[in-house]
């Protein structure tokens, strides 16, 4: 798209545009948090078992992760604003009916199967939306776009158990109303802004389809259940095998397929591979982050839900403002440098953020959790960015389907990875100060392996005693330790994998990656998506 289209956004504002395009996806980042801060209400207003209310929260996340390349290629295939339209229908009346549960022996059945529907209904609508964000504005103006967009939504995640702690208080079912309104402000601004409907009419892919459902399904519900099963039960292992395996036959399958579900010859174009090996890693913190610092705040300060909350507020106070900051550094200078630096940053804000947090004072970790947070803010929508603007117009879904998955699955890797981290370290510490109390081992373990249940909800946390605290709070310093551990390793992959420079907006930037799908070329694409006789590093 030529600047002089995108400036003009055929008649229409692009600001109004974008603002629709938030809209349209502020309820699926809300609901990744707002559910969890109402979970024991739920669970106790229903009467579902503690399994079945995990699966409440899981399911949706599942569905998500397993739906997002489907999304991105139906998106690309029928149409971006008309799959956002669906989307948002499809989310908004799922979340009428989650806030419909009936009491009984139907409410965890009914619960679980309509979340399924609200993920499926946000893996639809969230890669079109994005979609229509990139083609609206051209290379010199999408790194503040974008920026803008996942700044803004970015921030309504905290928004979440801020708001969930008060609505509960009416009623737990105006988690999911509250989408409602939203989804109406959302199609209202569609109808208004008109925003591009570009489509790439192809068969869909149902064979590669099955394939990455299986895979991504499994080996993400294996990473989901390690904390309520452990790493020691066989299903886990064979779970994520399995799931693993399906995906390496998926890429198999996908690379001789006329007309694939992605087009996996994308992962050629290295900063294409290399930005996505980075926001993988990113996200084993970044997601994590959210429901670690709320029950740090819980249980290591005694806070109750809504205050606790506060802590992911600093956090997006860095975040939101170095987003944009890192928006108009990718605009200026390329991804490199937000990406590095940010990385770098994020990285030194964890790790000074675990050195005090066992100090259990507020005051003393605000400076530091804004820095880890401004680190986040600096690259992540930078390289989210750069690795969708390496598609062509008519494939930005399904690179942000790509893209998306890539996300959700290092959440939940990050989840898996860090939560048994946090439950090792916080039965060791308490099993060691109950014995110094004099309990004999086998019954501190034993007791240990009790209080550590209150991670979940149980309990009143005003009755936890100061040791339990101090102990929780070594756990979680252990935890942030290793978030900075994974952020020193994205600063090293970027360091290593990036190359500087922009990208430069020429007229066959929008053909070059869609040139070389298998059905509308007769030759096999190279290893790069630089046209024959571009010079070298012209897509840096």
């Amino acid at each position: 798209m030529s600047h002089s289209s995108t400036a003009r956004a055929g008649g229409r504002s692009r600001s109004l545009i974008l603002t629709a395009m938030i809209f349209a996806v502020a309820m699926t980042f809300i609901d990744q948090t707002i559910v969890s801060i109402a979970a024991p209400t739920i669970q106790h207003a229903l009467g579902l078992t503690s399994s079945g209310m995990q699966w409440a929260i899981n399911a949706y996340l599942l569905a998500l992760a397993a739906l997002f390349a489907f999304g991105g290629r139906l998106a690309d295939i029928a149409g971006h604003r008309r799959m956002v339209v669906l989307g948002v229908i499809i989310f908004a009346g799922a979340s009428a009916l989650c806030g419909l549960t009936p009491r009984g022996g139907a409410a965890e059945a009914w619960l679980v199967a309509f979340r399924v529907v609200q993920g499926a209904g946000g893996a639809i609508m969230f890669p079109a939306a994005i979609a229509i964000v990139v083609v609206t504005f051209d290379l010199r103006s999408r790194g503040r776009a974008l920026a803008l967009f996942f700044g803004i939504a970015g921030a309504l995640t905290a928004i979440g158990p801020i708001a969930g702690g008060y609505l509960i208080q009416w009623t737990w079912r105006a988690i999911f109303w509250i989408n409602i309104p939203v989804a109406l402000i959302a199609l209202a601004l569609i109808a208004v802004s008109k925003p591009a409907n570009e489509c790439r009419p192809a068969p869909m892919d149902y064979r590669g389809l099955a394939l990455i459902i299986g895979g991504v399904g499994l080996s993400v519900f294996g990473f989901q259940q390690s904390a309520l099963w452990g790493w020691g039960n066989p299903a886990i292992w064979a779970s994520i095998a399995v799931g693993v395996l399906l995906l390496i036959v998926f890429f198999s399958v996908e690379r001789r397929t006329e007309s694939p579900l992605i087009n996996v010859r994308i992962f050629s174009n290295q900063a294409f591979l290399v930005e996505n090996i980075i926001l993988g890693v990113a996200m084993m913190a970044f997601i994590p982050v959210f429901f670690f610092a709320a029950i740090y705040g819980q249980i290591a300060l005694a806070e109750k839900a809504t205050t606790a909350s506060l802590l992911i507020l600093y956090f997006f106070l860095g975040f939101v403002v170095c987003a944009q900051i890192g928006g108009r550094m990718l605009d200026r200078i390329g991804a490199k440098r937000p990406v590095v630096l940010g990385s770098a940053l994020a990285a030194t804000g964890f790790a000074l953020w675990a050195s005090r947090a066992t100090d259990l004072h507020v005051g003393g970790q605000v400076i530091y959790i804004v820095m880890a947070g401004a680190g986040m803010g600096l690259m992540l929508g930078q390289a989210n960015t750069d690795a969708i603007n390496r598609a062509s117009r008519y494939s930005y879904g399904e690179a942000t389907g790509i893209t998306q998955t890539v996300r959700n699955y290092g959440a939940s890797v990050g989840f898996a990875i860090l939560g048994t981290l946090l439950i090792t370290e916080f039965r060791s510490a308490i099993t060691s100060s109950l014995t110094g109390r004099g309990l004999p081992g086998p019954a501190a373990s034993a007791e240990a392996a009790k209080i550590a249940q209150l991670q979940g909800g149980n309990g009143s946390i005003t009755a936890i005693p100061a040791f339990i605290r101090a102990d929780f709070a070594d756990a979680i310093r252990d935890v942030l330790y290793g978030m900075a551990i994974i952020m020193a390793v994205a600063t090293v992959v970027a360091l290593r994998g990036l190359r500087r420079g922009i990208q430069e907006d020429t007229p066959r930037t929008a053909e070059e990656f869609s040139s070389q799908l298998p059905d509308e070329a007769g030759e096999d694409p190279g290893a790069d998506l630089d046209p024959p006789g571009a010079k070298p590093g012209r897509i840096r």
